[in-house]
């Protein structure tokens, strides 16, 4: 991922995220834009994504640890919206850059984060999904710009595991009642 001149403030949001989940030991993998910037062609994001294995019980003690990197949330109970939805709802106040942290609970949630790799672009590191756990992710969101982030990061990581995306979409397609989600991705794929 490559970040242009001005963007600093950006980038000190993402190393702020990733010193949180550092902190944090590591139970967590920047997602979204960012990711998809690492592990296919950098594009265009707004905010900062991260999953983060991480119970109800500890959102207190996270989001006083996230204070002390200047990340506050940014919707009014955000505590019980976290509890009820198991995502955090955050900014980072110097450069107003929304945050947005899923709670992991998952099978997948809990792999992804164990298979995670710490990858450098310049002197940025952040922790990263696999690029087949991430396109696991895309395949999910289903979105128009989900189904070209695949693409971006099957051109660049030609030898992905597929079996493993095949495995996970096939069963996050069952619980969700989509069971042509396989057949849509797989012809993305090499």
């Amino acid at each position: 991922m490559i970040l242009q001149p001005g963007q600093e403030p950006f980038r000190q949001a993402i190393e702020a995220v990733q010193r949180l989940l550092t902190r944090f030991e590591d139970r967590g993998v920047i997602i979204g834009g960012i990711a998809v910037g690492f592990l296919g062609r950098p594009r265009f994001t707004e905010d900062v994504d991260a999953l983060l294995l991480l119970s109800v019980q500890e959102i207190p003690n996270f989001l006083k640890a996230a204070r002390a990197e200047k990340i506050e949330t940014r919707i009014p109970e955000a505590e019980d919206f976290a509890r009820k939805n198991r995502v955090l709802m955050l900014r980072y106040v110097p450069a107003d850059v929304n945050i947005d942290i899923s709670l992991g609970i998952l099978p997948f949630e809990e792999e992804t984060v164990a298979r995670s790799m710490l990858r450098t672009a310049g002197n940025l590191s952040i922790r990263l999904p696999t690029p087949e756990d991430l396109i696991v992710m895309k395949a999910v969101a289903h979105r128009p710009k989900d189904l070209e982030d695949i693409r971006s990061i099957v051109d660049k990581n030609p030898d992905l595991d597929v079996a493993r995306i095949e495995r996970w979409v096939r069963s996050f397609a069952e619980v969700l009642g989509t069971p042509s989600l396989w057949e849509e991705i797989k012809i993305l794929l090499p």
